[in-house]
């Protein structure tokens, strides 16, 4: 689904390879054990040989073809072309990662086949056998996740924990006391967090708003709290809605829920669009709930953010709900990711029916989410899995770079829930269904970014998705790394904005171009 490196297609290569002979070698292994007592079906001694031969012509063809298909997507995605993928370093790659797999299953069968003759002295043989397995799967899992996982997951949250606490010298605290981290505060600045810092730090001011409407304009609240600010998920919750009243945030014309991704960053893309679009007239709050990025922590446990969301959202809500409602903020969800994901778990339709949110923008929805499932599982005959028409467009609209959300047959409802989505995202739309199924997705209408060339192999494709998930980012606008150029009609579509016209989206994304990206 994306361009990738050659190393990275060397490893996956080698990881296929060895997937392969290892069904290969299980398959062998049942036939001879279901077949133990009757003659000996004989193999015509050319079969190996012509099964060896047609799989490295096969590898050569693909070798030969992975620089027309790389540039499949690299001219969908305008990118240059490759002359080369660099099929030797490829080639060699996929050789070691396949040999140290096979050592990996060489010393496998060993433990095995040592616990099975020593469990045969007491045990009928084929007993003797299931405990030898079992023994050998569970030293293999001890391996793995006691020693080699668990080092690498600690390794990998000590570094992104000293880089949240790093603060460059040329970072200093705010002087506005209407931002988090300031001398007023109720947040420390050290406890904002590596992205806390640098959310309410950046982003346009009034007078940068005001310049491009050419009107009067607000400064823009942002309050964050960081993961270091509090013990536990309820008290960062409370803290950050704390601070969300000493500066006034029920006060503006629209409040927003945001859950970062893992990290704890906030795509400037979509919360510089907010202020613009609002002219300053809002109020976003996040809280940290990780250091690791969305990759790993949707490896370790996806729904770990989840009490920092609910509790959040249900402050929020609580308060928001007892104002009266001719003098209360439009109120928003938000989140790109893994944020998406906690942002749509913690929003509970059927209890708030009675008093809704005025709706939500969710970018890239991961593929673990069930909301965003719903959404392509039920959507209308004929619109396609990357950009679904749900209902009748009065609540959920969902659109891709193309950003209209116009597909509707019926004007909006009191709720406005937008998903944005790239067909090319391999975050949205991996699936374990891949190993055994086409994907709609897949077919003969699909997205515009999505190579042409693309065809579904069983198990290949879910192998290659999934690891398209993790160099999604890196190309603007296409694969997992979504612009402020969709952002803006999607916020549009949610918000409804006063005076909104195809013109003034147009001047803003040709603003927003002009500045310094990210």
């Amino acid at each position: 689904m994306v361009p990738r490196q050659p190393e990275l297609q060397g490893v996956l290569s080698g990881v296929v390879f060895a997937f392969g002979y290892g069904v290969w070698s299980l398959l062998r292994g049942l036939i001879g054990w279901l077949w133990a007592g009757f003659p000996v079906w004989p193999v015509p001694r050319w079969l190996p040989r012509a099964t060896l031969a047609a799989s490295a012509a096969v590898s050569i063809w693909c070798l030969w073809r992975s620089a027309v298909w790389q540039n499949s997507i690299r001219s969908l995605w305008g990118l240059s072309d490759v002359d080369s993928v660099a099929p030797f370093t490829v080639a060699g790659i996929a050789a070691v990662v396949f040999l140290i797999s096979l050592m990996v299953a060489r010393v496998f069968a060993v433990v095995f086949r040592r616990w099975s003759r020593k469990g045969k002295h007491f045990l009928p043989p084929r007993l003797a056998n299931l405990v030898g397995l079992a023994v050998a799967f569970a030293l293999l899992a001890a391996l793995v996740d006691g020693v080699l996982f668990r080092s690498v997951l600690r390794g990998a949250d000590r570094s992104a924990q000293i880089a949240d606490a790093l603060i460059p010298p040329d970072v200093s605290p705010p002087d506005d006391p209407l931002k988090s981290g300031s001398a007023a505060s109720l947040v420390a600045w050290e406890d904002l967090g590596r992205w806390g810092r640098s959310f309410v730090t950046s982003g346009p001011g009034e007078k940068e708003i005001a310049a491009f409407w050419n009107a009067p304009a607000r400064p823009p609240i942002r309050v964050y709290v960081g993961l270091n600010a509090a013990e536990t998920a309820e008290e960062r919750a409370a803290l950050a809605m704390a601070e969300l009243e000493r500066v006034g945030g029920f006060e503006r014309a629209v409040l927003v829920i945001a859950m970062p991704t893992g990290s704890g960053w906030l795509d400037p893309g979509a919360m510089d669009t907010l202020d613009y679009i609002t002219r300053g007239d809002v109020a976003t709050v996040a809280v940290q709930y990780s250091y690791l990025p969305s990759p790993v922590s949707v490896a370790v446990d996806p729904t770990h953010g989840i009490a920092e969301a609910q509790a959040l959202f249900d402050l929020v809500y609580r308060r928001w709900t007892a104002m009266p409602k001719d003098r209360r903020p439009r109120l928003y969800l938000h989140g790109l990711s893994l944020g998406a994901f906690l942002s749509q778990e913690t929003l509970p339709l059927l209890d708030v029916l009675g008093d809704m949110p005025n709706g939500a923008m969710w970018a890239g929805s991961p593929f673990l989410s069930d909301f965003w499932r719903m959404v392509v599982d039920r959507r209308q005959d004929g619109s396609p899995a990357w950009r679904p028409q749900f209902g009748n467009g009065s609540l959920i609209r969902a659109d891709n770079q193309d950003a209209r959300f116009a597909s509707a047959t019926a004007d909006w409802g009191p709720m406005r829930l937008v998903f944005l989505q790239y067909g090319s995202d391999p975050i949205v739309f991996f699936d374990w269904s891949l190993a055994w199924r086409q994907p709609d997705w897949l077919g003969a209408t699909r997205a515009p970014d999505v190579s042409p060339m693309m065809r579904w192999v069983p198990v290949v494709t879910m192998l290659q998705v999934g690891v398209d998930m993790a160099v999604a980012v890196g190309t603007l606008g296409y694969g997992h790394d979504y612009a402020a150029r969709h952002y803006i009609p999607a916020w549009a579509a949610a918000l409804n904005p006063d005076g909104w016209n195809a013109e003034t989206e147009a001047r803003l994304i040709a603003h927003l171009r002009d500045l310094t990206p990210r």
